[in-house]
């Protein structure tokens, strides 16, 4: 291979635009955090947390360019080749059909036939243990935010509680 092949090929690695991306979004999460004010350990300021959790983004990002860089990594095209697209536009659809249902049908009323859908047909459990959880787990949930947390959530047309 030339040199010219040789970076033609890095600069169509996946991981290194990925790494690269990711270190842009970690810098300007670090600018965010200084910008609201760092404080000290024992006075946090409002961008305390902000700031080192964009540290933290800067310094993955970067583990992920030099891995990218010394060891190459996938092209886009390979990344994308024999994709299936039916599932995550499954999951797209009904999380967009969901938040339009919340407010009118309420918490429950949405969640429940959501949580069915995705544990029929995204990854599909048996009808004997789709119907519990698709029950229990938004009841658990809504008790534990409406009663416990004291979170007012959509009532719909129950109105509950």
């Amino acid at each position: 291979m030339t040199d010219q092949t040789n970076v033609k090929l890095r600069l169509n690695n996946s991981e290194l635009w990925g790494g690269l991306i990711g270190l842009a979004l970690g810098a300007f999460v670090v600018w965010s955090g200084l910008k609201l004010r760092l404080g000290t350990i024992n006075d946090p300021g409002s961008g305390f947390v902000l700031f080192y959790t964009g540290l933290l983004m800067c310094v993955f990002a970067v583990t992920i360019i030099v891995a990218a860089a010394t060891e190459g990594g996938p092209t886009f095209g390979s990344r994308w080749k024999d994709a299936r697209w039916t599932k995550p536009l499954l999951v797209i659809a009904s999380l967009i059909a969901f938040s339009f249902a919340l407010n009118p049908l309420g918490f429950l009323l949405s969640t429940i036939p959501l949580m069915l859908l995705l544990l029929r047909l995204i990854d599909p459990v048996r009808w004997s243990l789709a119907i519990p959880i698709a029950l229990l787990a938004p009841l658990g949930v809504w008790w534990v935010l409406k009663r416990l947390l004291l979170i007012q959530l959509p009532s719909g047309i129950l109105e509950i509680g």
